[in-house]
């Protein structure tokens, strides 16, 4: 895996914070759920963890469940992630970013379209609709995040939104096709955070509908970080019928290229890993979570 590093998001306005203040800076670990059309999560309840499995379980340093529905689109329900990020991300505190499926797409659009706006430092104390009290006439540019880590990755849509299997009315699903989830924004745009990306390969009930190896829900595509306006085939290296997804940030076999900052930090070469998460923290979130747990502190 590739080493990791601890990027500047941004430049922080608020420089002159004073060394007492640094003192009590915090790291928290912020998980953003995906798309949830069975009972979608309340908005605002950073403790409620039900998407993933039990909240007792390690999922990181001072972990913050960032609930944000699961069923609007993502630019009209970025804001609850917007808001989790100006909570815990923004003065002498940092960020660890964990995400699920469609959570690929509410971190990659937030970085990409707000990464480089004003946002006012907050307290890390929220209320009970999970707004936090400003610093009064503290600001600065974007959040402090060190990393992504990434499980079942839907920055690039999946082909059963295309087929229209999720057809529920919901306006995730639209979003969720991939030509528009690939359109959306530039996925390239990262302010210089590393994705680091896990991909599921224990699929088969779609296999006719998702190209190359699959989690059930994504393809390798997509949980890859492959660049390009439409998904292609990508497999594990025993796969004689489609080109490799190479680990790290190598392109894939066949040239086509990762997004910029987004690195495979695990494929599923033992094809034992699915999408969902059944509340347990299961398939592809295991190993993801296993891997935050020993970086996020």
């Amino acid at each position: 895996m590739q080493a990791r590093k601890i990027v500047f998001t941004l430049l922080v306005a608020a420089s002159t914070l004073t060394v007492a203040s640094e003192a009590s800076a915090t790291n928290y670990t912020l998980w953003i759920h995906g798309r949830n059309t069975g009972t979608p999560t309340a908005v605002g309840k950073y403790a409620d963890f039900s998407y993933w499995g039990s909240a007792s379980t390690a999922a990181g340093v001072n972990k913050i469940a960032v609930n944000w529905g699961g069923t609007g689109s993502i630019s009209a329900t970025n804001g609850a992630v917007r808001n989790a990020l100006d909570c815990y991300c923004t003065g002498a505190n940092w960020c660890y970013i964990a995400v699920h499926s469609a959570g690929d797409l509410q971190i990659g659009y937030a970085l990409a379209q707000y990464g480089t706006s004003t946002r006012t430092v907050m307290n890390a104390a929220p209320n009970a609709s999970g707004v936090c009290t400003g610093s009064a006439g503290k600001t600065q540019v974007g959040w402090n995040i060190k990393w992504v880590n990434v499980a079942g990755g839907a920055g690039g849509g999946s082909e059963l939104a295309d087929a229209g299997s999720w057809a529920t009315g919901n306006p995730i699903d639209s979003d969720l096709t991939t030509t528009r989830a690939r359109a959306m924004y530039d996925h390239s745009t990262t302010r210089s955070v590393w994705f680091y990306n896990f991909a599921g390969a224990a699929g088969a009930l779609y296999s006719a509908v998702l190209p190359g190896q699959d989690d059930e829900v994504v393809a390798y595509h997509s949980s890859g970080g492959v660049s390009g306006s439409a998904g292609g085939s990508y497999c594990n290296p025993s796969d004689w019928f489609c080109n490799d997804l190479n680990l790290s940030t190598s392109a894939c076999e066949g040239g086509t290229a990762k997004w910029g900052y987004h690195s495979l930090a695990f494929r599923d070469d033992s094809e034992s890993a699915n999408h969902y998460g059944a509340g347990t923290w299961s398939g592809i979130i295991s190993p993801m979570r296993t891997d935050t747990v020993n970086h996020a502190r």
